[in-house]
């Protein structure tokens, strides 16, 4: 429930800030750092970890001890899981890779386990961190935009890497300076066109990602600023929110799987 003390704006905006770290005046500082562009928010990057951690400890232990009998509920999910990924890939993946499933079944995974945080109540983690002096914590690192934005950083630079491992240099500069227009006369058309388009993927991918998040963490807000009414209907919301994180979690994987193939075409 909100806390006492608190309008609506304010409880709203204590629990949409981060617990950030940055350096002012040549001291470390904490929930200081607004405009300051090296502002760490500890609590995203604390988060996206230990879920990151929790998700390689969980499917680590599952494949040591993978049966070829009966297997458990938990192999079976993860068995489920995998083939789920990989028939994603298959379908989607027309190249020849040994790193595109491992990726997509990371992706698909810390996605998930990160958005999932979002089903917590709101006020329970930042209401036990109070307790222990910390006054801002926000538990989902894809409702912040520094964390999505990595993640398709990231992806971009494979995608750039493997459109010039696949194609040559040559070849890379070719497909943006000869696309769709293959005359040396549009060459600044299809550079401007091309280089837009590229640019938009890790753009889009991100703010798809973030923006839906921070969607559902603000309506889980509001539904707590309902007082008796609240349980009831954050338990509908959370029922359909379910769908809304495990779709983000899907096209944050298709979309890295569809950008990689097309830097592996070379027609």
């Amino acid at each position: 429930m909100a806390e006492a003390g608190l309008t609506s704006g304010e409880y709203i905006v204590h629990h949409l800030q981060n617990l950030t770290v940055c350096k002012a005046n040549g001291e470390w500082v904490w929930n200081q750092c607004e405009g300051n562009f090296y502002a760490m928010n500890v609590d995203s990057m604390f988060f996206a970890l230990f879920l990151g951690l929790v998700f390689l400890t969980l499917f680590g232990r599952v494949a040591k001890r993978a049966t070829t009998g009966v297997p458990g509920k938990l192999q079976t999910l993860v068995e489920i899981v995998v083939g789920f990924v990989d028939q994603s890939v298959r379908e989607t993946f027309h190249g020849k890779s040994n790193v595109i499933a491992p990726l997509a079944l990371t992706l698909f995974c810390w996605v998930f386990l990160m958005n999932l945080m979002d089903l917590i109540p709101v006020d329970w983690l930042p209401w036990a961190a109070h307790h222990v002096g910390i006054e801002h914590l926000r538990v989902v690192p894809t409702t912040d935009v520094n964390v999505t934005f990595a993640m398709s950083i990231s992806v971009f630079i494979l995608t750039i890497f493997y459109s010039i491992k696949i194609k040559g240099i040559g070849g890379f500069t070719k497909e943006l300076t000869l696309t769709p227009f293959n005359h040396w006369a549009a060459i600044p058309f299809n550079l401007i066109l091309e280089g837009v388009s590229l640019i938009a993927k890790p753009i889009s991918l991100s703010l798809r990602l973030f923006g839906n998040m921070y969607a559902g963490e603000l309506i889980f807000l509001l539904l707590a600023l309902m007082g008796l009414y609240q349980v009831p209907l954050q338990l509908m919301w959370a029922g359909f929110h379910i769908l809304i994180i495990t779709l983000q979690a899907f096209i944050f994987m298709m979309l890295t799987i569809v950008y990689l193939s097309m830097a592996y075409e070379t027609h």
